[in-house]
């Protein structure tokens, strides 16, 4: 082991700052690559430690999107509480910041009830938002700007809303990457509050003592293991997963559908591609995803890398567990 349009459930207004006044609490995060094992990992280290998870993973908040996330079912849970799973359309919007809050209030929910809270998930924002108490502009989506900016930067060009922005906030101007939405979005918080959005944004005042543990395995292994996952999700019925939602009305550009295994098979379902075609693009696009994962577990010195293709890892990796919560 090495140290390397439908609206959210309410929340309360917790937020990493309030979190900050507080004695920190104890947090176990469990992050890794897609398909390295995170999900029955921390499910199983929960059970052993009285513990409930929350989840952050950006796909498991969807309902009726299972076989493409690798959502774990009801079974698989073993009666371990899940938090953050099942809980949005869709088609619902989920914000960085909502997110947090309602990560946060989970959490502070798992800590009063006594139980250890394992953070678990392979979605780096929203661990981080989470761990390294991120202060996000609570400013809420404005359809009617956001549509005017779009048109605006149809009519005139992406380059001249960006100067735009560059004189109100060039910080995140330099940050956008000639990105339309992030710069409508920063447009959007500057509108709303007056503030540039470069000021609003940071990291907080860490609300949690952490165990970070990163799951990892060889990298062909782990190309094996998507590749694998793929062939399984398919024959489970992940084709008529994504045909549901098309005919259910879910459009294919919201922005659930932009997950890996949805978005490759639409062109399927069109007609424009065979099966075996999308089915080497789910690999393919997730093969690419988890080398960002990766390069973002690389770059996190609080994550103590544990590679799940050892023997006895599992055991290792309750006893920096417990050793942890006894300290």
């Amino acid at each position: 082991m090495d140290t390397l349009h439908n609206r959210p459930p309410a929340a309360p207004a917790i937020t990493a700052d309030d979190e900050a006044s507080e004695p920190h609490p104890k947090l176990v995060v469990i992050a890794g690559p897609t398909a390295v094992g995170k999900t029955a990992a921390g499910i199983e280290l929960a059970r052993r430690f009285d513990g409930e998870v929350v989840s952050a993973d950006s796909r498991y908040l969807y309902r009726g999107m299972d076989i493409g996330v690798a959502k774990p079912d009801i079974v698989e849970r073993r009666g371990v509480p899940h938090h953050l799973i099942d809980i949005v359309e869709p088609d619902a919007a989920m914000s960085l910041a909502t997110f947090q809050d309602l990560a946060m209030a989970a959490i502070r929910g798992v800590l009063g009830r006594g139980r250890v809270p394992f953070l678990i998930g392979g979605t780096p924002l929203y661990v981080n938002a989470v761990v390294e108490g991120w202060r996000i502009p609570r400013v809420p989506p404005n359809p009617a700007l956001r549509a005017a900016l779009e048109a605006e930067a149809e009519r005139v060009g992406l380059p001249a809303l960006a100067a735009r922005l560059e004189a109100v906030d060039p910080v995140t101007a330099a940050r956008s990457g000639g990105n339309l939405r992030r710069v409508i979005r920063a447009l959007e918080v500057y509108e709303a509050t007056g503030v540039p959005m470069s000021v609003q944004e940071g990291k907080g005042p860490r609300p949690f003592h952490t165990l970070e543990l990163g799951l990892t395995m060889p990298r062909s292994a782990l190309y094996r293991a998507i590749d694998a996952r793929v062939d399984d999700q398919v024959a489970r019925g992940l084709v008529d997963e994504v045909r549901r939602l098309l005919e259910g009305g879910l459009h294919p550009d919201a922005p659930s559908m932009t997950g890996l295994g949805y978005r490759q098979l639409v062109p399927y379902l069109r007609g424009e591609i065979t099966l075996g075609e999308a089915m080497a693009r789910i690999k393919a696009d997730t093969h690419r995803y988890v080398r960002h994962q990766e390069t973002w577990l690389r770059r996190n010195p609080r994550l103590t890398a544990i590679d799940v293709t050892e023997p006895g890892w599992l055991e290792g990796a309750a006893g920096l567990v417990e050793t942890f919560l006894e300290g």
